[in-house]
């Protein structure tokens, strides 16, 4: 598993899902806002399985 996101990109998908997992959590949004363990979870890794697919690297 070669690290795959970096910079900008590690950044929004980390404030992204703890927004989504957030509000889900208070009930602002319905059950579909826990899938924003996926970029957090993206996020705090460095990798991306799509991005893999894709051929796509945002870190050095």
């Amino acid at each position: 598993m070669q690290a795959n996101v970096g910079g900008i990109d590690k950044v929004v998908r980390i404030i992204v899902g703890v927004v989504l997992i957030a509000a889900a959590a208070t009930s602002m949004i319905g059950w579909w806002g826990w899938l924003g363990a996926i970029p957090l979870l993206t996020g705090l890794f460095n990798f991306c399985p799509a991005y893999t697919l894709l051929g796509i690297k945002t870190n050095r």
